[in-house]
This record gives C-alpha cells, sequence and structure tokens, in this order.
C-alpha cells in the first residue's frame, strides 16, 4: 500500500479525465487493472459524466434489477431498483405479490411543496416581526416568483409563507418558510434562488440581520402515504400477522430497533431513487428527520389487524423527489423512467412510499419467522463464492453449499471451493461427508 505524498494538485479540476486518472495512479499506487476498472465507462458516457460533477476520474455502477409482482393504485408496475445489498429486490417483489391478493398498494399525496428557509437574527420583538411579514405576503411571494417564470408558467412557484419563532442557544430567532411548488423537479436550486432574493426585503421589512437563506430537506408539505392489506392466507396464517405486529411494536417503542426498521423502509426508497437519480441524501435526511418529528425517533409505518385477521401496513413520510436534473440527463435513469411509465414527481413519490412499504413488510415477516439471515445469507453467499474465485458454474455450486451448511464465511468458501476442485468431496464444518 503506497502512502499518498499529497493530495495537493494545482489546477486538477482543468485537467481532461485522463490527465487526472493518470495524475490520481501516480501518487496512488493504482495498478492497469485497477485504473482501467475505474475509467471504464459503461452506459454513461465519459464526456457526460465529466460534465455531472466536477473532478471526475471514471463511473461506478451498481447492479439495476428489476421488482415484480407490483400493482399501485390499480396499475400494473415492475419497479427498476439500484442496490448493492442481496434479497433487497426478492424481498419487495414476494412483499407486492402477497399484497396484491387484496388489491395491492394504494398510494397518495406527494404535492411538490418545498421549504425554503430565511433566518433572521438580532429581533427583539420576532412575534411582531411575523405579522408584519406576512402583511407583506403578497409582495414577497411576487418578489419570488420573478425568479423563476418558467416555473410560475409551469403552475407552479411560490404560492405561501409561514413565520416560526425558534429558540436556539443564540437566543430567538424568527425563520420564514417560503412555500414553494416545485411541479416535477426536486426542487432545491429554485428554492434557494428564491430565497436569496427575498432575502434583503425581509431584511428591510424586519430590521433584523438575514443569515442562512437555504431549502429544508424536511419536508413536511409534501408527505406521502401508501397503504396496503396484506391476506393472512398469503402471510403464513394469523400468527404470523401477530408476530409482525410483535416486531412492529418493538420499532414503536425502542429508537434501536426503529433505526434499523426504518433503514429497512429506506433500501427500498433508495434503490428506486438511486435507479431514476435522485437525491438519497436529502431523502434519509427527510425520512429520518420526520420519524424524529415530536421529540422521539419512532418507525415511518404502521401495522394493524383487521377485524378479519388480515395485516395492513402503512406508511408516510417526506419524499422530495423529481423528473428534472440528473434524472433526464442520465440513459439510464430515462430508462427506468420509462420501465415505470411515471409522468411525475408526484407519481415516482407514490411509487417510492410502496416500495417502501413492501420492503418493510418483507423484513419484518422474515425477522419474526425465520429469522433475517435465511434468505439474505443464500443471495449473500454467492458474492462470497465469487471472492473465493469460483468462476462459472463454480459459483452457483458454492454458494449452494456455503447456504446449506450455514455457515457463510471467505475461509470456510475456499475450502470447499478447493475440495470442489480437487474432485474431493465436501465436508461439512463438523468434517463429514
Amino acid at each position: 500500500m503506497i502512502t499518498l505524498s499529497t493530495s495537493r494538485i494545482p489546477g486538477f479540476y482543468k485537467l481532461s479525465m485522463k490527465e487526472r486518472m493518470q495524475r490520481v495512479k501516480e501518487l496512488s499506487g493504482l495498478t492497469d487493472e485497477q485504473v482501467q476498472a475505474i475509467f471504464r465507462t459503461g452506459s454513461l458516457p465519459a464526456d457526460q459524466a465529466d460534465r455531472m460533477i466536477e473532478n471526475v476520474i471514471g463511473t461506478t455502477e451498481l447492479p439495476l434489477a428489476v421488482a415484480t409482482n407490483f400493482l399501485i393504485n390499480g396499475r400494473e408496475m415492475l419497479i427498476p431498483m439500484a442496490i448493492e445489498e442481496p434479497s433487497v429486490v426478492a424481498a419487495a417483489s414476494n412483499a407486492a405479490k402477497m399484497a396484491r391478493e387484496a388489491g395491492g398498494f394504494w398510494a397518495e399525496g406527494g404535492e411538490p411543496i418545498m421549504i425554503g428557509q430565511v433566518q433572521v437574527c438580532g429581533l427583539s420583538d420576532p412575534h411582531a416581526k411575523s405579522i408584519e411579514i406576512l402583511r407583506h405576503r403578497n409582495e414577497i411571494i411576487a418578489l419570488a416568483n420573478e425568479q423563476d417564470p418558467m416555473l410560475v408558467g409551469a403552475g407552479g412557484g411560490a404560492k405561501d409563507l409561514e413565520c416560526r419563532v425558534v429558540e436556539s442557544p443564540r437566543g430567538r430567532m424568527l425563520i420564514v418558510h417560503l412555500l414553494v411548488d416545485t411541479r416535477d423537479a426536486m426542487g432545491a436550486n429554485a428554492v434557494n434562488t428564491m430565497a436569496e432574493a427575498v432575502a434583503p426585503y425581509l431584511e428591510e421589512i424586519t430590521g433584523g440581520r438575514i443569515y442562512l437563506r437555504i431549502v429544508s430537506n424536511l419536508a413536511t408539505s409534501r408527505l406521502t402515504r401508501a397503504w396496503a392489506t396484506f391476506p393472512k392466507s398469503e402471510l403464513g396464517g394469523e400468527d404470523v400477522v401477530d408476530a409482525v405486529l410483535e416486531a412492529a411494536a418493538f420499532a414503536e417503542a425502542d429508537p434501536y430497533r426503529a433505526a434499523t426498521h426504518n433503514k429497512g423502509i429506506m433500501n427500498g426508497v433508495v434503490a428506486v431513487a438511486l435507479a431514476t437519480m435522485n437525491d438519497t441524501r436529502a431523502l434519509e435526511a427527510g425520512a429520518h428527520a420526520y420519524a424524529a418529528f415530536g421529540g422521539r425517533y419512532r418507525p415511518l409505518t404502521k401495522w394493524e389487524k383487521s377485524t378479519a385477521g388480515d395485516l395492513i401496513g402503512s406508511v408516510e413520510m417526506p419524499l422530495a423527489v423529481g423528473l428534472r436534473a440528473a434524472t433526464a440527463v442520465h440513459p439510464v435513469a430515462k430508462a427506468a423512467v420509462a420501465i415505470l411509465g411515471v409522468k411525475t414527481a408526484q407519481e415516482l413519490s407514490q411509487v417510492m412510499a410502496a416500495v417502501g412499504l413492501a420492503q418493510n413488510l418483507a423484513a419484518l415477516r422474515a425477522l419474526a419467522t425465520e429469522g433475517i439471515q435465511r434468505g439474505h445469507m443464500s443471495l449473500h453467499a454467492r458474492n462470497i463464492a465469487i471472492l473465493a474465485g469460483a468462476r462459472g458454474d463454480e459459483i452457483d455450486a458454492l454458494a449452494g453449499a456455503l447456504a446449506s451448511e450455514g455457515k457463510v464465511r471467505l475461509d470456510r468458501a475456499k475450502e470447499m471451493l478447493s475440495s470442489m476442485r480437487s474432485g474431493q468431496p465436501v465436508k461439512n464444518s463438523a468434517g463429514e461427508g
């Protein structure tokens, strides 16, 4: 392993992709094979990647899969999902299959309203100044909308104002919320531009000092809900329904469990976000902040039992997604949107909510019955087999042997592979053939 001599590379951003890659190779001691792995481009052309972000040296890829069996708002859908974790796509597909027996998933909401925050400090009377700001509501909204006439022409733009007085370690602050309809964009850039534009006028009205002017990723005006019924006959009986409810109650009572519970939901949401090139960091931040709304971290889903003994699940969360920016530029993202057949950001958010709910059901059912590792490790075994050096048909054979033994470890995989290649019978960990 080489010790990096310096990370100071003046004018690095001015170099071509090939020149940047060469400098990184020299400084990091990369092999030709490693350089080829990074520099080789797939569906995203090199020149396009170089324009999307700065200091580009290549591209990276995730497996792109399709979850099946989804019926959302009465419409049959295939769901593109990009993720590196085994079992997620299979689990979502299986949960969707169970839900379709009772009509599938239903979803609503996701109105594209984003919040731009303007921080006003140094006020002795922030409540009075809030009223003064609201008196100038129309002028402030008009000033904001001057910044993006195309958005306004499409039916979006700034729609309303809210004022909040918050206590902080540095005293009371007046926070102005600019509510912006971003249409089919996630909208951060448009909202930030509007917030910055109205800041001087707010400073003039209040006599305070403006500091931050930026979008909030806690998009509480952009909540999306999805729900579904999972018949007990599909789940494996009413005992399984009760087991899922016990697991859900655990998450309600304990934030340590709720964190992993919500991570499972985000497995589905983020996989769709990655496939469509949406901002996964904004989605994660918004979801977890919303889970902690009210001062206690809670699960994003709710689970109940119907009078017939079936399981009913629902999810509510902020989902700030769009069909513009990278989604409209990246070739794979455009293809993923075509697979989904969605036409609006609102529809995309509803798909994500349904997939998150499906993934949560699958995880809870597995945890409450046979345990999460059974299905997960059988799929993980393939990765371990490849790491051990298996090729071609060896991969499935070795993965099957590892899964059957129940010890999916690299050292054991290498032992088994050696035995397979020498023609010797593979012995289990107890030494038995």
